[in-house]
């Protein structure tokens, strides 16, 4: 009650003046935006015409399609607040645009360490594999994914929202540079994406160690080695170009708090939405074909085939 009250006296004595700053990350969003709505909104509707949930590698990036789907919806709200610095919508929309940010944050990072071990599990081990990677064992890992982050976000959307609740003027997302974070959730979500990291990494080493020990039989392996290999590739840009600098900042216990880095720090964050698709390009074979096109490429659906249901 205590943190609460400290918060929102803190957030409602917030004030925001004009800046080349505020404009900078709407230009940002914007771009964002414009990019990641359109383009995650054509991921999505590919994965579940042409893949569907046959295979859990297909049912994973669904999810983590829908998760970067529901940042990108929350932009325009962004877009606004620093283009304007006013926040007319209230504070539940406040509180729900902020926890969209955080949510995709976290579900993201799972979502990609779980293809990531996907594609390790299926290349190191395909025949042990064979009973545990199934769609229906997917649905229910990202179903206790979803279930698992929205209740410990019930502390943290409380807080906000008893923050925010009497402010005049809400500085929304400016919160995300506030001292009222609670330090052991900081705390907590920085060793947990550093520990997805170490996973992915620790994938990717065993990858690479596999894909050495296999002999190269023709072009199709080759081809076929280096599209393995840059799933794990992007996985890494992704982790270590967005989220990594955010959870080095967490790490910090905002004891050197800086409001124009954590600014910085969160629109490079959101910009992950943008680089997901490529995760879908990389991992699925034919991920543009249509179902009649894909069978008639028998060489390349059986490459996917024996990938993804091995």
């Amino acid at each position: 009650m205590n943190l609460s009250a400290n918060l929102s006296a803190s957030l409602c004595a917030t004030t925001l003046a004009p800046s080349n700053r505020y404009l900078a990350s709407a230009a940002v969003y914007g771009v964002v935006l414009a990019v990641g709505l359109p383009l995650n909104t054509l991921s999505l509707w590919i994965l579940l015409r042409t893949h569907g949930f046959r295979s859990p590698c297909a049912v994973l990036m669904v999810n983590l399609a829908v998760s970067d789907l529901l940042l990108a919806l929350s932009l325009p709200l962004r877009v606004y607040f620093y283009a304007t610095l006013r926040w007319p919508f209230g504070t539940a929309t406040c509180t729900a645009a902020l926890m969209l940010f955080r949510v995709n944050i976290r579900t993201s990072c799972i979502f990609i360490t779980l293809i990531s071990v996907d594609r390790m599990v299926a290349l190191a081990l395909p025949m042990r594999s064979r009973s545990l990677r199934t769609s229906g064992c997917a649905l229910k890992c990202c179903a206790v994914v979803w279930i698992l982050v929205t209740v410990l976000c019930i502390p943290e959307i409380r807080l906000l929202y008893k923050g925010l609740t009497g402010c005049e003027n809400i500085p929304c997302f400016e919160m995300q540079a506030s001292r009222g974070r609670s330090q052991v959730v900081s705390l907590a979500q920085a060793i947990f994406l550093l520990v997805l990291l170490l996973v992915n990494v620790v994938s990717t080493v065993v990858v690479v160690i596999v894909l050495r020990k296999r002999p190269s039989d023709g072009a199709a392996k080759v081809n076929n080695k280096m599209n393995v290999i840059l799933i794990f590739v992007v996985n890494m840009l992704v982790f270590i170009i967005f989220f990594l600098p955010f959870t080095l900042q967490l790490l910090t216990f905002n004891y050197n708090n800086n409001s124009e880095v954590i600014r910085a720090l969160v629109c490079l964050a959101s910009v992950n939405c943008c680089l997901d698709p490529l995760i879908y390009y990389f991992s699925l074979d034919s991920f543009w074909q249509d179902k009649g096109k894909r069978q008639t490429d028998v060489g390349t659906y059986s490459l996917s085939r024996s990938m993804e249901r091995s």
